[in-house]
């Protein structure tokens, strides 16, 4: 039976999200999986990944097929090179402490990615934010400025019938 890691789509019109599963290829879609492995929900800035590192290595090394959509999420949260140095520990290249140390450092070097560009979108969030105000304490300096004439008229016209 070939077996795919695929994503599988859910939420409503306009706003997917979806599940990532190991599934019969010849399965629809939507239909029925072998076991759901994450969730992608990528309606968030920075896209939300929930991944079950060790069962996805589990599929591949028993041959699922990633499509290129979820090789590319797999990828991104390090299980292709989880599999890659399973893979070297199987050949006797690494031992186990080895393959683990390299993982966990990559995964901190993600893990600094990821907040930077997270603290990245918020302090261009607060500049727009703050250009915003600027936009509006202008516009409204600019209507006091139109008003103050005609305040002024009123309030001579007012005192000229108040003196009649």
């Amino acid at each position: 039976m070939p077996v795919k890691i695929r994503l599988q789509r859910h939420g409503k019109k306009g706003k997917p999200y979806y599940w990532i599963v190991a599934a019969d290829s010849r399965a629809k879609r939507d239909g029925k999986y072998l076991e759901k492995l994450g969730a992608y929900n990528p309606n968030t800035n920075p896209a939300t990944i929930e991944l079950d590192v060790d069962g996805a290595v589990t599929w591949l090394q028993n041959g699922a097929q990633p499509t290129d959509t979820a090789k590319a999420i797999l990828s991104y949260k390090g299980a292709m090179l989880k599999n890659h140095l399973a893979g070297g520990v199987r050949k006797g290249a690494l031992t186990e402490e080895q393959a683990e140390e390299k993982f966990n450092a990559w995964l901190e070097e993600k893990a600094a990615k990821i907040a930077a560009k997270a603290e990245g979108l918020s302090k261009a969030d607060a500049e727009a934010k703050a250009k915003a105000l600027e936009a509006e304490k202008a516009v409204n300096e600019a209507r006091i400025a139109a008003a103050a004439p005609v305040v002024e008229e009123v309030a001579e016209e007012t005192a000229s019938n108040e003196e009649e």
